[in-house]
């Protein structure tokens, strides 16, 4: 087969395949080595491949397995709280990374083996049959509808609860930005559950908390503590859609950009995710 017709058979495929790449791995560069990795194989298959959506998804699938042990070391190492890479909805809900898979889904999912994750993302979130995950993972599809079961029960808490309009998403990302920037108790205690939690992911590339904050009182400390430093506040460029949760994008004072993902349970802010590591970022200016 002519290297323009496997062009043609992977370019509408892109866009899928990195998504399930990202989904995989958490990381928007790794999942884009991916997907040029599975490239490079596809151009070398000389027969003929009935059914290339199929094929290229078993490509990616695997690769991602392999990368996925060296992950898993890294992230042991990693100073301060991990969190995937922010991906802010595009305004076609159509594009690549428009699913139900929210930013805290995919924390759950690093509690998973590799292959109940993949087994988990393939079957529940991209639809995939089950004989066709069995072959992508070399499984019995017995032993595939059991990893997909074990693994569904491990997040099943974390799954999508609720569904936000965007003007809804909006109101509270500017209410929360607000009160957190002006360290307004009261405010922020009418916002967040009781045993609300921040992530902070600096990667050691700039000044973030190196810890997990949990407790509604720890928390309010910390907005008040920041905001009698006098320090000069952040400035908000915009709300938006990050993975699945209501956030938005500010400027530190320091000229950096970060992001601030908030997850929401009963109404209150259960799960603040705030991304600060440059490499994470290099993707979100162009959004803003």
């Amino acid at each position: 087969m002519s290297r323009d017709q496997r062009t043609a058979d992977f370019e509408p495929e892109r866009g899928r395949l990195t998504r399930l790449a990202y989904r995989m791995l958490g990381s928007l560069n790794e999942a884009e080595d991916v997907v040029q990795d599975a490239w490079i194989r596809w151009a070398r298959v000389e027969e003929s491949v009935d059914v290339p959506a199929a094929y290229l998804t078993r490509i990616v699938s695997r690769l991602c397995l392999d990368r996925l042990k060296s992950a898993r070391a890294r992230r042991e190492a990693y100073i301060g709280p991990w969190l995937p890479d922010p991906l802010l909805t595009p305004a076609d809900p159509k594009e690549i990374f428009a699913d139900d898979v929210t930013v805290t889904l995919m924390l759950a999912m690093e509690r998973l083996s590799p292959l109940e994750r993949a087994a988990f993302l393939l079957h529940d979130v991209f639809d995939v049959p089950l004989k066709d995950v069995a072959a992508t993972l070399g499984r019995e599809p017995a032993a595939i509808r059991q990893l997909a079961s074990r693994a569904r029960r491990n997040v099943r808490s974390e799954r999508v609860r609720y569904t936000l309009e965007s003007a809804e998403a909006d109101r509270i990302a500017r209410a929360f930005f607000n009160a957190s920037r002006a360290g307004d108790a009261t405010a922020l205690a009418n916002m967040l559950a009781a045993d609300v939690q921040i992530h902070t992911d600096g990667g050691g590339k700039v000044r973030a908390l190196r810890n997990v904050i949990c407790g509604l009182d720890h928390v309010l400390k910390l907005f008040q503590g920041v905001r009698r430093k006098d320090l000069p506040p952040p400035v908000l460029l915009r709300t938006a859609i990050i993975d699945g949760l209501p956030g938005y994008v500010a400027r530190y004072p320091d000229g950096s950009v970060g992001t601030t993902a908030l997850d929401l349970q009963d109404g209150r802010i259960r799960s603040i995710y705030i991304v600060r590591n440059p490499d994470k970022l290099k993707h979100i200016g162009e959004a803003c």
